[in-house]
């Protein structure tokens, strides 16, 4: 629901709460009240029809409001109506009441379509301002649209001049009707040279400055005067939020309305100046040759010498029920509309260029390059067909190599498939040469006890013991023999022995690198699954990017919308800040009508942005800030309802 809808809520609860108070005091001499007339049947219809409810529609149309208008015969066609009874006429007050409080939500929904777009017009200029590039491209843009409006100038113009030359020819001599075509042509193209020789001596500027810079004055004031049609639209919202139908409280202990039930009459009167309020701050929200208070001196001071509301008060009840609706319905059909057209004109007299403006350059180059492109496609169809052939062959190894093999891999190794698990070396050739070393060191113990041992021969209990001992890499009885053959190294290799030695050596070394691998062959083994889920990790993370990417360029993009509705809310609530600062002083409690107005925008742009971000119980208590902060309680209350709006929902605002 929006800050509109709300308001037209509140005050339509309002006007429920009055009572009848003149049902109370009722002349007995008078007709008795007849509640099943037809009448009043038709009266309650309408009233229904345009009261708010907590639905969706709070706000009618304005061409409802004057289709129910024109039902309750308020406006007949012929001659005036006059209520049968109070009764009546109270159920005609209530219904323009109702109807004065639908057309003033329309009136408000309109000012706050009017002002919210301005901004981005607005931001628009400041881009221009801000860079001589995009002023230089601003220039080129509104080039054509320069060169037709001079060349319209110069054409009406020489027109003019020559439709003077020829009439006056004409009336001097009755002989210029024979003059030639060619002779008029040759008077009418001296005629075009002067006008443009003496417009390029009026426009002395244009000559004196650059056309960049024409081009950023022009931008400069078509600015200014959207930052005025800003401020005054905003002050007319203000004044409208804060003076038009102000019916007092709420309601009391009892249940009752304290809508001045001390006179009856007040709460109408209320009703007709906010309809004269209305009225007249459509028809002067668009002077922009105006100061604020000047525009808010005008409006309160048309309100107060309107004609029809001094007459008013000498009517009775049922005449001024259909001047009020006669006013309504003029104020809906002619002074809205008018008013609709005049700040779309303005809107679009100095707001940023339509897109046939602004791309009218690539356009053209593109118009122009389109057959050279077509040509480019058709004679390369076939390099195209092969690119696009070979990006899917790419697309589809690229799955199948990095995301669907390495996932094929990593269930492999979880459920420990022994296809799958990382080897660097057989399982079997650790034990083949460790087998192979105990026989050469064994058979070099047995064929050479001496140099081995020392002792003459070896026993089955020695053999034994080198056995557990070359497991363990211990080789001392080849080492020892390897030690005296190196005593005599010629006796030694001549001998033999000490080759032998050196090669079991060499085994050894073998034996001992495969004892290392086998570590780190284990050790890769109790990490496979970590080597499994690293190889997997390029293909997901550049799936993953393919796939965000084109989420976002395809659709599906809610939580880059939610993103980016997070920044515009910080950005809202940076500008409802900027307000508050710049309107507080010491000599100001309350907002200026303008600073309120433009505070009800941004509240309800907040409204909008907000909606959808917070869960729905955080979001009713975030509404009930906004109110606050949109209320005229003050600014100090205002600015503590900001503080605890950034407080309580940065979490789902930053």
């Amino acid at each position: 629901m929006s800050l509109v809808a709300d308001q037209v809520l509140r005050l339509d609860a309002q006007l429920d709460r009055i009572p009848f108070i003149q049902l109370t005091g009722y002349d007995t001499t008078q007709a008795p009240i007849d509640f099943n007339s037809p009448r009043v049947k038709d009266l309650l219809r309408v009233i229904k029809a345009l009261s708010a409810t907590s639905g969706s529609q709070n706000v009618l149309s304005a061409s409802q409001i004057q289709s129910l208008l024109s039902q309750s015969k308020l406006l007949p066609d012929n001659g005036e109506y006059t209520s049968a009874s109070h009764y009546e006429a109270e159920l005609e007050w209530r219904l323009v009441s109702k109807a004065t409080v639908q057309t003033y939500g329309i009136v408000l929904d309109t000012l706050l379509d009017r002002i919210i777009p301005l901004s981005d017009h607005i931001w628009y200029w400041d881009d221009v301002l801000s860079s001589p590039t995009y002023s230089s491209l601003y220039m080129v843009q509104t080039s054509p649209v320069r060169l037709w409006a001079w060349s319209k100038e110069v054409y009406v113009d020489s027109k003019s001049r020559f439709q003077q030359y020829t009439t006056s020819s004409a009336s001097a001599n009755a002989e210029s009707i024979q003059a030639g075509i060619t002779q008029r042509w040759g008077r009418f193209y001296r005629i075009v040279r002067e006008t443009i020789r003496e417009r390029s001596l009026i426009n002395i500027q244009r000559k004196i400055m650059s056309p960049v810079a024409i081009c950023r004055s022009e931008a400069r004031g078509k600015q200014a005067k959207l930052k005025k049609l800003r401020e005054i639209t905003s002050s007319g919202l203000g004044v409208l939020i804060d003076e038009a139908l102000d019916f007092g409280g709420n309601g009391n202990e009892d249940g009752k309305s304290d809508i001045m039930v001390s006179d009856e009459q007040e709460w109408k009167g209320v009703v007709e100046k906010s309809i004269c309020l209305m009225d007249m701050v459509l028809k002067d929200a668009l002077t922009l040759d105006v100061g604020i208070s000047d525009f808010e001196d005008r409006v309160f001071t048309g309100v107060e010498e309107d004609p029809e509301l001094s007459n008013l008060n000498g009517e009775n009840e049922s005449d001024r029920a259909a001047l009020i609706a006669r006013r309504l319905q003029e104020l809906l059909g002619t002074h809205l509309p008018e008013h609709v057209r005049t700040a779309d004109r303005l809107v679009a007299e100095n707001g940023r260029p339509s897109r046939l403006v602004r791309y009218w350059l690539p356009a053209t180059a593109l118009l122009l390059s389109s057959t050279t492109i077509l040509r480019i496609f058709v004679n390369r169809k076939q390099e195209i067909l092969d690119w696009i052939r070979d990006f899917g062959v790419t697309v589809r190894d690229f799955w199948f190599n990095w995301v669907v093999d390495p996932v094929r891999k990593v269930i492999g190794t979880i459920r420990h498939d022994s296809n799958s698990e990382i080897a660097i070396m057989s399982r079997d050739s650790l034990n083949a040469d460790r087998e192979s070393l105990e026989r050469m060191v064994v058979d070099f113990a047995l064929d050479k006890p001496n140099a081995a041992t020392g002792a003459p021969s070896v026993s089955e209990s020695q053999v034994a013991e080198i056995r557990a001992k070359v497991r363990e890499g211990d080789v001392t009885p080849i080492l020892r023999a390897y030690e005296k053959d190196l005593r005599s190294p010629l006796k030694g290799t001549v001998r033999g022995d000490l080759v032998r030695t050196l090669l079991i050596q060499v085994q050894k070394t073998k034996v001992d690198i495969e004892v290392a691998m086998s570590g780190i062959d284990s050790l890769l083994k109790s990490q496979e699954l970590v080597f499994g889920f690293v190889g997997l990790t390029p293909g997901i993370l550049v799936s993953v990017s393919v796939f965000q990417y084109l989420r976002g360029a395809l659709g599906g993009r809610r939580s880059f919308r939610e993103t980016r509705k997070s920044g515009k809310c910080v950005r809202v609530l940076r500008n409802i800040d900027r307000i508050l600062t710049e309107a507080r002083s010491p000599s100001n409690t309350l907002l200026p009508y303008k600073d309120h107005g433009l505070i009800v925008c941004e509240v309800h742009v907040l409204r909008r942005l907000a909606h959808n971000l917070l869960p729905a119980d955080i979001e009713k208590d975030f509404l009930e800030d906004l109110d606050d902060l949109a209320n005229f309680k003050g600014i100090q209350s205002q600015s503590r309802a900001l503080s605890r709006i950034h407080w309580a929902y940065s979490k789902w605002l930053r």
